[in-house]
C-alpha cells in the first residue's frame, strides 16, 4: 500500500500523545507518581483506547498520565526525543511534531516557556542521533481561554526560528477559532505556517471560519467540512491541506465507522487530504496501520492511499529545496533496496 520510493509522511502527531508506556511507568517511579498500574500491560487501558470514546474531550482524558508524568523539564525533553527515536522505527522520512506547553506544563506548574525549550533540545537530540527529518508544531490550546493564550504563544514565540507552524486546537465545539484570530495572525507575523483544528467537534461553519477569519494553510481532522459541498470546493480551489486521521475519528466517535469517513469524498474531489496518527500512543497504531489496515478499510482504493502520501509531501510545512531533498533521498535509498 505504502510506496517505498516515496517518502513517507505524518504531519499530524501530538508527541504528548504518544508516550511510552515504558516511559510513564519509569517516569512515575522516579517523581513518586502514582499510577493504577505498576507494569505495561496493566496500565495500557488507562491510557489507550480500547472501545469508541463518546467525543473528543473523552478521548483527551487518556492524555492524564502521559502528562501527568511530565514533572520537570527533564521529563519533557525524553518524551520529545523518543518521539524522534519512534518515528525512525516506524520507517517514516518526515514527521512534524505538536506539542502544546500549556498542557504539557499544568500538572506540575512548568513554566511553559521551559516545556517549549525542553521539546526543543529533546527534538533536536533526537535529530543528531536518527538524522531524521523533524519538524515542531507549537499548539495553541483554546481549551484554556483567549487569555491564556496569549501567553502561550508568548512561550512559542520566544523559539519561533525553532518552529516552522502554530495550531489552533483544543475543545472546538466551546472555543470557537473566532476567539483566537488575533493570537494567530501574530504568530503569522512572525514567520510561522497556520494549522487548525476544525470540523472536527464542530460543524462545516467551523471549518469556513478557520479557512476566512484565521487564514489557515491546513486543517486538522476537517471531517465535517465534507457536509458542504462548496466548502470542499473551496478547500480543493485553494490547496488547502487536509490532516485526515482515521483510526482517531473512529475512536472519538466523530464517525461512526472507518466507511463512513470522508477521506475518500475528499481525495476524489481532489483536496489535498493526508493520512495521519494524531496521537499514537493513545491509539495504539502507527502511520503504517493507518495506511495498511485504516485506510482500506475506510474505502480507499490503491491509488487513492498512494495520492494521499503524495499529498503529504505537496502540503508538508517545507521549503521546496527541503522537499526535492526528502524525494531524491528517498528514490535513491529505494533504488538501492533499502527502507
Amino acid at each position: 500500500m505504502i510506496d517505498p520510493s516515496f517518502p513517507l509522511i505524518d504531519l499530524h502527531r501530538h508527541l504528548d500523545g504518544n508516550v511510552r508506556l515504558r516511559t510513564i511507568l519509569e517516569l512515575a517511579d522516579q517523581h513518586g507518581i502514582p499510577l493504577p498500574a505498576d507494569d505495561e500491560e496493566s496500565l495500557r487501558p488507562f491510557v489507550q483506547v480500547t472501545d469508541p470514546q463518546p467525543g473528543v474531550m473523552a478521548f483527551l482524558e487518556k492524555f492524564r498520565y502521559m502528562v501527568g508524568v511530565l514533572a520537570d523539564y527533564e521529563a519533557c525533553r525524553r518524551v520529545a526525543y523518543e518521539n524522534v527515536l519512534d518515528a525512525q522505527g516506524e520507517g517514516l522520512d518526515y514527521v512534524e511534531l505538536r506539542f502544546s506547553p500549556l498542557f504539557m506544563a499544568e500538572p506540575h506548574h512548568l513554566h511553559p516557556q521551559g516545556v517549549v525549550e525542553a521539546v526543543i533540545d529533546g527534538v533536536e537530540a533526537g535529530r543528531r542521533e536518527t538524522g531524521m527529518k523533524v519538524n515542531l508544531i507549537g499548539i495553541l490550546s483554546r481549551t484554556y481561554g483567549q487569555e491564556l493564550a496569549w501567553k502561550e504563544l508568548e512561550a512559542l514565540l520566544a523559539f519561533a526560528d525553532k518552529l516552522v507552524a502554530v495550531d489552533l486546537a483544543g475543545d472546538e465545539a466551546n472555543y470557537p477559532g473566532e476567539w483566537f484570530t488575533e493570537h494567530l495572525e501574530k504568530a503569522r507575523q512572525r514567520g510561522l505556517r497556520l494549522t487548525v483544528h476544525a470540523g472536527e467537534s464542530a460543524g462545516a461553519s467551523s471549518v469556513w471560519q478557520a479557512v476566512q477569519a484565521l487564514r489557515a494553510e491546513r486543517l486538522g481532522h476537517a471531517v465535517h467540512a465534507s457536509e458542504d459541498p462548496h466548502l470542499m470546493d473551496t478547500l480543493a480551489d485553494r490547496g488547502i491541506g487536509i490532516e485526515a486521521n482515521l483510526t482517531s475519528n473512529v475512536q472519538t466517535s466523530t464517525v461512526s465507522n472507518y466507511a463512513a469517513h470522508p477521506l475518500r469524498q475528499f481525495l476524489a474531489k481532489g483536496l489535498l487530504a493526508t493520512i495521519n496518527t494524531d496521537d499514537p500512543g493513545i491509539s495504539a497504531i502507527d502511520l503504517r496501520y493507518e495506511y495498511e489496515v485504516a485506510a482500506p478499510a475506510a474505502g480507499l482504493s490503491a491509488e487513492q492511499i498512494a495520492q494521499a502520501q503524495r499529498n503529504a509531501l505537496t502540503v508538508a510545512f517545507l521549503t521546496p529545496e527541503e522537499k526535492e531533498t526528502l524525494l531524491v533521498r528517498k528514490q535513491e535509498a529505494s533504488r538501492k533496496g533499502t527502507s
